[in-house]
């Protein structure tokens, strides 16, 4: 296998030299670490409380009409809730929101002890200190192996500009390396 240089000048260059199989779970696992993320909260009010998780899967679908997606496991204990609730809220995590992010990881029940949120009317979450926000109305969910695509129409939007985000990469949070000038 080889891959074509852009633009084509008749020049290739070799592949890795060693491809493994994408039926190796834990390998393909540790190559999708390799892909920066961003982090966000999905979350909506259940019957007692805020409930939601974290996801590292979060992406812009469409502009016309507004769509967003978030790629949700099919074991979630959380997702079964989430069903139930017409709007969610996706809030883009911050930098200083490391704390809140390692929290959003523990059992359903504790996610938002102590956490700054408010909710819209319709029930959608939106967590206090973030980056950006979307308030949305499921479109559909998408079974897709051992995920879920949830697909997301947008009905309303917040950024805060002077905030950056959290980066999720090999497993770890990391912070945006700031440009200096020259």
């Amino acid at each position: 296998m080889t891959i074509a240089s852009e633009p084509h000048t008749g020049t290739t260059r070799s592949s890795p030299s060693a491809v493994t199989a994408a039926s190796d779970q834990a390998e393909l696992r540790r190559v999708f670490g390799h892909v920066p993320s961003g982090l966000v909260v999905v979350a909506a009010l259940g019957p007692d409380g805020p409930v939601g998780l974290l996801a590292s899967s979060f992406t812009s679908v469409s502009l016309d009409p507004p769509l967003v997606s978030v790629n949700i496991a099919r074991t979630s204990t959380t997702l079964p809730v989430l069903r139930k609730a017409d709007y969610w809220g996706v809030t883009v995590l911050g930098h200083g929101q490391r704390a809140l992010a390692d929290q959003l990881r523990r059992p359903a029940s504790e996610r938002f002890d102590g956490t700054d949120w408010a909710a819209s009317d319709d029930g959608a979450i939106h967590l206090d200190g973030a980056v950006a926000g979307f308030h949305t109305r499921v479109d559909r969910l998408v079974p897709a192996g051992d995920h879920v695509i949830a697909l997301l129409a947008v009905h309303g939007h917040f950024v805060t500009p002077d905030v950056d985000p959290i980066i999720f990469h090999h497993s770890r949070f990391r912070l945006l390396e700031q440009e200096h000038p020259a």
